[in-house]
């Protein structure tokens, strides 16, 4: 893994051109992309592989067996959840290099025991109008992400 690079973690993603966006954006960040299984596609989708364009090559991929023993490997205070069922906003996360963003599947998020061990490592993206719940996964992320890089000024300077 490359040192003292930001993590985003995709636990059980199953939209491939979301997840492509991601990869994206980790390979122009120089951001390590952690994917939970069970995907909801396979890692050969074509809409996957044409989200991420060319830009594969530069993207670092770790692959977990499950989200327990992705959690299992990390420290905890490396981690911040990312969720809609908190009033935290990610703009008070106190993000640093190697911090670990996670981010749940599209349709349901991340589970609910373990936002609730968790609960103080637990921010969101606040929506303005009450009748939008979230954004698109990889629009969220991108966000987040360069909220850390902000925070580390590290815009520009990867």
């Amino acid at each position: 893994m490359k040192e003292n690079a930001f993590n985003i973690v995709l636990v059980e993603p199953e939209i491939p051109p979301n997840t492509g966006s991601i990869a994206r954006l980790c390979g122009a960040t120089n951001t390590v992309l952690h994917l939970v299984h069970p995907l909801g596609f396979s890692t050969d989708d074509k809409h996957l592989k044409r989200a991420g364009l060319d830009y594969w090559k530069f993207v670092d991929i770790h692959y977990w067996d499950s989200l327990d023993d992705f959690l299992t490997a990390q420290e905890e205070n490396r981690l911040f959840f990312l969720t809609t069922k908190t009033r935290r906003p990610y703009t008070e996360a106190p993000f640093n290099p190697g911090d670990y963003l996670i981010f749940g599947k599209e349709t349901k998020g991340l589970p609910e025991d373990l936002l609730e061990l968790y609960e103080d490592r637990c921010f969101t993206l606040p929506m303005p109008n009450p009748n939008i719940r979230s954004l698109n996964l990889a629009m969220t992320a991108g966000i987040v992400l360069y909220e850390a890089l902000r925070q580390n000024q590290k815009i520009g300077l990867m």
